[in-house]
């Protein structure tokens, strides 16, 4: 189905969601982290700020309306997230979701869908915008966009480097969370992708690096991540090794890359997150 580039700048179908500490709790698990502050609701739960991307994870599918894709077609290529204040352990929230950019990369189509996700008095809880690749569906003729590295890490040795193991069942785990694609349980599925096994969610990853950032630059306190953003550039495989090597470019500036240690493969790349002074 050909693309309607028309469609940019229009907003989709509104998308409503809701959480409770089980949630947070669950999804803290899911990216690794088991200190009591995120997992346990009697020690002033509080929640990490790449949760910001399960309640409005539904809006990435948002461009249904906009072309006919087999799902297994459609790759996650960046994801950013800002989080303007703290995350409340239980939530409504109504996702607002708008079609800003569509490019035409020739082998696919690049959709980027900035995502507004308020309360129920309207204020804005987080923003995410999502960054798919539709494979076989570029060559209509449109602009292609930004080309091009960003968010490079400087020709020096990392101010921190965070080593982070995931379990064997990491994404049967994660997925609880959401994103139910059979690509991160089914072998078969996993083996129709190109994998040799099933491999660990993107988000899994980005929340494993999120973590890092938290817990080396902010002290632990989730509300001073304000932002961040990545590239995904490799798949991670349930049992890896997920290694995030952080440069502090500013006092508010975090630039970083991770890599899986046991195949020295970069798998999130042109990241960068903003934090609290």
């Amino acid at each position: 189905m050909p693309i309607d580039t028309s469609y940019v700048g229009k907003t989709l179908d509104v998308g409503k969601a809701e959480w409770s500490e089980k949630d947070v709790m669950l999804y803290a698990l899911g990216v690794g982290e088991t200190s009591l502050p995120f997992v346990y609701e009697g020690a002033d739960l509080k929640v990490l700020p790449t949760f910001a991307v399960i309640p409005a994870f539904s809006s990435m599918f948002s461009m249904g309306s906009v072309m006919q894709v087999n799902p297994m077609m459609i790759v996650h290529g960046e994801q950013r997230i800002e989080v303007p204040g703290p995350i409340p352990t239980r939530g409504k929230i109504t996702s607002t979701p708008k079609i800003s950019a569509i490019y035409d990369k020739g082998s696919g189509a690049v959709m980027v869908i900035d995502v507004e996700s308020r309360d129920e008095k309207g204020n804005l809880v987080f923003r995410n915008v999502f960054t798919t690749f539709v494979k076989g569906e570029g060559g209509f003729g449109g602009d292609r966009g930004p080309s091009g590295k960003k968010n490079v890490p400087p020709e020096r040795e990392p101010d921190a480097v965070v080593e982070m193991p995931t379990q064997d069942w990491q994404a049967l785990l994660y997925r609880l969370s959401g994103d139910m694609n059979p690509l991160h349980a089914d072998p078969q599925m996993a083996a129709i992708g190109g994998y040799s096994k099933p491999i660990l969610h993107g988000l899994c990853t980005f929340g494993h690096a999120g973590r890092a950032i938290v817990h080396t630059f902010c002290g632990g306190d989730p509300t001073k991540l304000r932002d961040f953003e990545v590239r995904f550039s490799g798949e991670v495989y349930p049992g890896e090794t997920i290694v995030t090597e952080m440069w502090k470019e500013s006092p508010t500036r975090i630039v970083l890359q991770s890599k899986v240690k046991e195949r020295d493969k970069v798998v999130l790349s042109n990241a960068a997150a903003t934090i609290a002074a």
